[in-house]
């Protein structure tokens, strides 16, 4: 019995696994799957490409597509004489993570830190209740502030400096 998969198998497996997991990571499963499909293709793909391959409409292509754009892991490219608009993705991994932290901190992180600077500026006036939400939204500011600190220096490490970091946690 064989246990190698056959290219269209495992590119569907992937695409379905990556799918999945980008739902954990607070991502829609087809942009996840738009997104490991152009990852791994060998040329760049057109809309009509992606919604045979996903079997999507077009509308769900086009939003997931730019919403990719929008994140700057995917890049349209243009090719004279042809009308259609082809997208192919960051390929290297290192530097998608690195946008996608930038990203992250940019959409998330800042705007949270934004809100939890304006809630500690609270006079707690000796309200016990309003004194502990201080306390906790100031923790969370340290907190969020760090985590804001540790992406910055973990997106500007060289990978291979990154490797050997992780190699030392584990």
């Amino acid at each position: 019995m064989e246990n190698t998969l056959k290219f269209e198998e495992a590119r569907a497996t992937l695409i379905q696994a990556w799918g999945t997991l980008g739902t954990s990571w607070g991502i829609n499963k087809t942009m996840a799957q738009i997104n490991i499909l152009l990852l791994t293709s060998s040329k760049p793909l057109t809309t009509d490409d992606v919604m045979r391959e996903l079997s999507i409409s077009r509308g769900n292509a086009n939003m997931n597509i730019r919403a990719l754009l929008d994140w700057g892991v995917v890049y349209k490219k243009i090719v004279p004489g042809d009308r259609k608009e082809y997208f192919y993705s960051e390929k290297d991994i290192w530097e998608m993570a690195r946008i996608v932290a930038r990203e992250r901190r940019k959409r998330e992180l800042e705007p949270a830190l934004k809100v939890l600077r304006q809630i500690s500026q609270l006079d707690a006036e000796g309200n016990q209740e309003a004194e502990e939400l201080k306390r906790v939204t100031q923790d969370l500011e340290d907190f969020t502030r760090q985590a804001i600190q540790l992406l910055e220096r973990l997106s500007q490490m060289e990978k291979t400096k990154f490797g050997k970091l992780l190699l030392s946690i584990t």
